[in-house]
Order: structure tokens, then C-alpha cells, then sequence
């Protein structure tokens, strides 16, 4: 089973998020799954499940009610968002199961930096020392999935101090930059494609660099 990878470079979030849309409702039973990597201009997402209160001063920062599940979050540079449009149905995963992969993809990820990562029950979601790193809100339309993760790399974290990330009141934020020296947005990309395929068991991966209007 061959995995295509999009790079799509710098976008805005509503763009992809259109566009992703678009691939899920036109692809059938043969069409790869696809995995889109990109980073976001700054934005606060709202999941289905948000609460306004949660976002407590949002400032100058564009705020998107999406239709992903999940409360609210932040993307911006330095972020690796990566959205795995996959076919569930045709693979019989379950969404517990694919969820827990996701979370898994983010684990092998910091490892490879020497970063002990682990869940934290009842929250979705990646954690160092009690700090989220990585946050995932999906989805799922016909078995088949749009949305995904993001890992935070090397950013300005201020933002989060802006919302309540997750629903979660108090919740420090933390990024791989703050364990490990001359990290890049490039090396770590390589490092999460990498996680993809091993963990999901694609056979072959074959990168593409395509801008979303190329997907609208």
C-alpha cells in the first residue's frame, strides 16, 4: 500500500482545510491515502466540541470554527501540521485504533530525538513532562479520514498562553526545540514520514511538492 506525501510548504489553514475536504468526497476505493504536510499562518482552530471560554484573548490571531472533533488549538510557523487522509474503511481500522497510531507516530517522532513522550488518559494527544507537545482532532467521513496532527517544533509559544490548549486550563506547551539543539521543521518532517510508514505499514512512500490549489 503506497502512501503519497504532499509538502505544501507555508498555507493558510481554511485553504487546506477546503481542499482536504475536496479529496475526501471525490476519492473512491482505489485512490491512495495521502499524507499532507504543512505548516499554518497563525490561527486558533475551534473543534466541534469547543467552548468560547477557552479562548481567552485571541488578540490580532484569526479564530476558524472547523469541523474536525476536539476543542481549540493554535498552528503557526514552526509547526509541522500533518494531515493523514486515509482510508479506514478499506484497511477495517477503527478510529480508537487509528487515533492511538496517530498519537503513536508522534512518539517515535520525539524518540528520535531521545524525547520520552507518553499519552495522558482521557486528553487525546502527546505529552513531555506533563507539557503537550502534539495535539491530533480528526474528522471521518464514509470511513475515510481529513484533519490530523500537529507536533511542535521549534516555535513561539506564546499563543497557547492565549487559549486554555485543548479545553485544558493551566496546560503548559512545550516544542522539540526546548529538548534537543539545531532542530529544523525539515529534519523533523523526514523524521515524522518516516513514523508514518512504519507505523501505519505503507509498502512505499512517494513524496510530491504541490500547492493546495492544486487540490481545490
Amino acid at each position: 500500500m503506497e502512501l503519497s506525501v504532499r509538502d505544501l510548504k507555508t498555507t493558510d489553514y481554511v485553504s487546506v482545510w477546503d481542499a482536504m475536504k475536496v479529496f475526501t468526497d471525490s476519492r473512491d476505493s482505489t485512490t491512495n491515502d495521502e499524507l499532507w504536510i504543512t505548516e499554518h499562518h497563525a490561527v486558533f482552530t475551534m473543534g466541534q466540541a469547543a467552548k468560547s471560554m477557552h479562548i481567552l484573548d485571541p488578540q490580532q490571531i484569526p479564530v476558524v470554527y472547523t469541523d474536525r472533533g476536539g476543542q481549540v488549538t493554535y498552528h503557526g510557523p514552526g509547526q509541522i501540521v500533518a494531515y493523514l487522509l486515509r482510508d479506514l474503511r478499506r484497511v477495517k481500522e477503527t478510529v480508537h485504533t487509528f487515533v492511538a497510531n496517530l498519537e503513536t507516530v508522534m512518539i517515535h517522532t520525539l524518540a528520535e530525538y531521545d524525547i520520552p513522550a507518553s499519552r495522558l488518559k482521557g486528553n487525546p494527544g502527546v505529552y513531555v513532562e506533563n507539557k503537550k507537545i502534539g495535539a491530533l482532532g480528526l474528522r471521518i467521513r464514509n470511513g475515510r479520514s481529513y484533519h490530523g496532527i500537529c507536533l511542535n517544533v521549534d516555535m513561539d509559544l506564546s499563543p497557547y498562553q492565549q487559549i486554555n490548549p485543548c479545553g485544558l486550563v493551566g496546560m503548559a506547551v512545550t516544542q522539540i526545540a526546548d529538548f534537543a539543539k539545531n532542530t529544523s521543521i525539515d529534519d523533523a518532517i523526514s523524521k515524522l514520514v518516516r513514523a508514518y510508514q512504519t507505523v501505519f505499514s505503507y509498502d512505499k512512500v512517494r513524496v510530491h511538492t504541490h500547492d493546495v490549489k492544486d487540490f481545490a
